[in-house]
């Protein structure tokens, strides 16, 4: 039986299609009664599962047109970020932004609105200029920014079809330097931290008033930016006290590409299945102090069932299912261990103290929240829901878990 990455969710589906040409994912598609599309498997719930058919795009051609002219790069949608960055760079451009792992495919990304993080970057999703859709007859359908319905295809869960390719704006290449500091006191200004370089990065275990660590990527050009409070790295380290730091990217001030920085994992390292669970509340920017301070009030229920929490900053967009609709967002992250029983009475807990705050999930990462509270955060749900009605209206696409968000 097939799995996810992290091996806490068993695909039900009763066949799993490798289309290698795009005649053949099309006639994949029309022909299922359901389908889903699989990507790196790496959501930690059941938003790609199903009951019907899954289609994998890992054997598509790989496609990776950069136009120079209007900065952008059309690739296709199975493709990992790694599997391209590199081609971007040579073309004298960049993605503004990137995932903690490159490893995780563009499709699958966008789909979700995961995010590196950087108070001025929108999440990966934001990047994206336009997206080809097999939909539920076949038919190949194009949204390009501007359509009425683009700010709610990108985010999209899987519910409108399968994406085939997708249209990317590009920056001018650089450069970034990365460097750690450690002993954060967590009553510093961390909004001020956040907003200090380029992307910023935060880790703690919440066994005490202290953050454990502050990834700070800036682009060569800005001035070094210390935190204050906090002493620099002696040496290379990795978010999980213990774990081989080889994997993480260059740090100690190291000049590279911004796509050999920006993510905190190297590419040709492949990150071991099974070993962990993961969560993530996104709140407003102006409720993050009071809702670190009330993760902070139960740590010691987090502690022992924690590998690593990670803060971050996202700047808002207006993309209708995108955790970040309208307002500039803090993400608390958990790398929980890998034992489902002992974590999820802990993510519960986690979510009830972040309720006043109207958190927001992460897509495709562990959550209990009910659906019509979840709804209740999303208020262009409707409008999400019609938009799928108009492209599917069988459901072909819909699963349990799309079906009760729109219950």
């Amino acid at each position: 039986m097939e799995k996810n990455w992290a091996g806490n969710v068993t695909y039900r589906a009763t066949e799993i299609h490798h289309p290698a040409t795009l005649v053949d994912l099309r006639s994949t598609v029309a022909n299922a009664a359901r389908i889903r599309a699989l990507g790196t498997k790496h959501a930690f719930n059941e938003l790609a599962d199903t009951g019907g058919e899954l289609v994998s795009l890992a054997r598509m051609p790989r496609e990776v047109e950069v136009d120079s002219d209007g900065a952008q790069v059309k690739v296709s949608a199975g493709l990992r970020y790694a599997e391209f960055s590199e081609d971007v760079d040579a073309k004298g451009f960049a993605l503004p932004n990137l995932a903690s792992l490159p490893h995780i495919s563009v499709a699958g990304a966008t789909a979700t609105a995961t995010h590196g993080s950087g108070s001025g970057n929108g999440s990966l999703s934001t990047s994206v200029a336009g997206l080809e859709i097999v939909t539920a007859d076949g038919s190949l359908h194009m949204i390009t920014r501007g359509d009425s319905e683009f700010d709610g295809a990108v985010v999209n869960l899987g519910a409108l079809g399968v994406v085939a390719s997708l249209t990317l704006d590009l920056v001018p290449a650089f450069e970034i330097r990365q460097y750690v500091h450690e002993g954060l006191p967590l009553g510093a200004d961390i909004l001020k931290v956040l907003d200090g370089a380029y992307s910023v990065s935060l880790f703690t275990d919440w066994s005490s008033d202290t953050i454990n660590q502050v990834w700070v990527k800036q682009r060569t050009q800005d001035a070094e930016f210390v935190p204050d409070g906090t002493i620099p790295a002696d040496g290379p380290r990795h978010p999980v006290p213990g774990m081989a730091t080889e994997n993480c990217t260059r740090q100690l001030g190291i000049p590279g590409r911004s796509f050999e920085r920006l993510p905190h994992f190297r590419p040709e390292f492949t990150p071991s299945a099974g070993e962990e669970l993961q969560t993530e509340f996104m709140v407003a920017r102006h409720d993050a102090v009071a809702a670190l301070q009330a993760v902070n009030e139960i740590r010691a229920h987090i502690h022992p069932v924690l590998q690593i929490s990670e803060i971050r900053a996202i700047k808002a967009d207006e993309l209708w299912l995108s955790p970040h609709y309208r307002r500039d967002t803090v993400s608390i992250h958990f790398t929980w261990i890998a034992d489902a029983a002992a974590v999820m009475p802990v993510v519960s807990m986690v979510g009830a103290r972040l309720a006043e705050f109207d958190a927001r999930p992460h897509w495709a990462k562990i959550f209990d929240i009910a659906p019509e509270v979840l709804q209740s955060r999303y208020e262009r749900l409707q409008d999400f829901e019609d938009l799928a009605v108009e492209l599917d209206p069988a459901g072909k696409f819909r699963n349990e878990f799309v079906s009760e968000l729109f219950s």
